[in-house]
């Protein structure tokens, strides 16, 4: 039987979608329900699906989730379905069809409809502010999402086709919302958004990531500021100078290049060649010394032939980048390149390309992993787990990068140590407490 009062909140997805499922949170703890996110037992009254629908996988994800509930409320477990979020938002009409199990629908930017149609539970009127959260990362980290939608229409993304326009946050706002944070026990900021770039370019007519990092880094108690998703045509300049400056701001740019033969660039629309990238990494790294470059490539686009690709591999052996994803193409519905490229690369050729260069970075990985060893790294810890603690460096951002296990149960969570690299590998570091 389900527990009455009680709402379940299962956050697919991307960190963006996690901000909004903690502002859901927030808003219904306000109004007086028992919130529980990601629980491993779902009983509430009401169960909230927050859907990913951006890539192929992502989408069977949460379709697969919401048959699961379907499930349960035969079941008498759950009570009420209510799914939102970019799957819903991009695909509703078909879904309600499909999933009459589903009891309401809605998109990505009307969830808050869901909260004005629940009875309020609460004896104090609260009314939390709308940037207000309950967060669901370890109380020491927070993701901070200064912008939602893009305007690249870039051809294999959905993205703006889900999110619409770019829209930038206030800088006053952020800064706000920083400084309640920071009062909760945040330390370290992740900043996120569809396209850093861009950030401020639509509230004030000029690029303003810049000025924001700036007086964040000023913020007393802001101890790390790391920058998500930048995207490399029209990338704002001003910006490096600020993160040489500041010894708060991570040395660390998350900037997906997608590829870099022109012939390839050209046809996903990206608004850069060859020659501007490689002028722009030059560029980053010479106005940030020591920086580490994140970035995500793409193999089997249209137009990708054996040349293209060999570029794309030349590519990673030069670079070297610090940390690097990839994947193979899948044509995404309504883009550009599905109504206007043919796919007739075989999957098997893609996957094939793929692999290829995720070795390659991997060797990659672990040469720079390697030649850190003896060095004395300031490091986050992020829990504790049987007899060691994981922790990860400023060049690390949570659940994608390395993690620096260090043999000691002793430390807490949230606290910063200096660690003594003894041992490296492709994806982790093995350290020791410095004193």
């Amino acid at each position: 039987m389900y527990k009455k009062n009680r709402i379940d909140i299962i956050s697919m997805g991307c960190s963006k979608n996690l901000i909004d499922s903690e502002r859901l949170i927030r808003q219904l703890a306000a109004k007086g329900y028992e919130v529980v996110h990601d629980s491993d037992n779902v009983c509430g009254e009401y169960v909230v699906v927050n859907t990913c629908g951006f890539i192929a996988d992502a989408k069977e994800e949460s379709i697969s989730a919401i048959l699961d509930l379907s499930e349960l409320k035969e079941e008498g477990k759950i009570n009420k379905i209510i799914v939102m979020g970019c799957l819903s938002q991009r695909y509703m009409d078909e879904l309600k069809e499909e999933m009459p199990e589903v009891d309401v629908w809605y998109g990505k930017f009307d969830w808050k409809n869901f909260i004005q149609t629940l009875p309020d539970r609460s004896a104090e009127k609260e009314t939390p502010k709308s940037w207000e959260r309950t967060l669901t990362t370890p109380p020491h980290s927070a993701y901070l999402k200064i912008s939602e939608g893009c305007n690249r229409f870039c051809a294999f993304c959905a993205i703006p086709i889900i999110t619409g326009r770019h829209t930038s946050r206030p800088i006053e706002e952020i800064l706000e919302e920083t400084t309640q944070l920071v009062k909760e026990g945040v330390k370290e900021f992740n900043v996120i958004a569809q396209d850093l770039s861009s950030y401020g370019t639509d509230l004030y007519g000029r690029h303003a990531l810049a000025e924001l990092v700036e007086r964040m880094a000023q913020t007393e108690g802001v101890e790390w500021i790391r920058l998500h998703y930048a995207y490399p045509s029209d990338f704002p300049m001003d910006l490096l100078p600020v993160m040489a400056k500041y010894d708060n701001v991570c040395k660390y740019l998350d900037i997906a290049l997608q590829h870099i033969s022109d012939k390839v660039l050209d046809n996903m629309r990206r608004h850069i060649n060859k020659k501007q990238t490689l002028n722009l990494l030059e560029e980053i790294r010479k106005q940030v010394p020591g920086i580490r470059i994140r970035t995500t490539l793409m193999t089997g686009f249209p137009g990708e032939g054996e040349k293209e690709f060999d570029e794309l591999v030349d590519f990673v052996k030069t670079q070297r980048f610090d940390r690097m994803g990839a994947f193979a193409y899948c044509e995404e519905d309504d883009t550009f390149a599905a109504k206007n490229l043919e796919d007739t690369i075989p999957e098997g050729i893609k996957q094939k390309r793929l692999d290829k260069i995720m070795r390659l970075q991997e060797d990659i990985s672990l040469e720079l992993n390697e030649a850190m060893i003896g060095s004395v790294q300031k490091v986050l810890i992020d829990r504790i787990e049987g007899d060691s603690a994981f922790g990860r460096t400023q060049y690390d951002s949570p659940e994608v990068d390395p993690e620096v296990i260090i043999n000691d149960n002793s430390l807490i969570p949230g606290e910063f140590v200096n660690v003594r690299i003894t041992e490296a590998y492709p994806f982790e570091l093995i350290g020791e407490i410095v004193d």
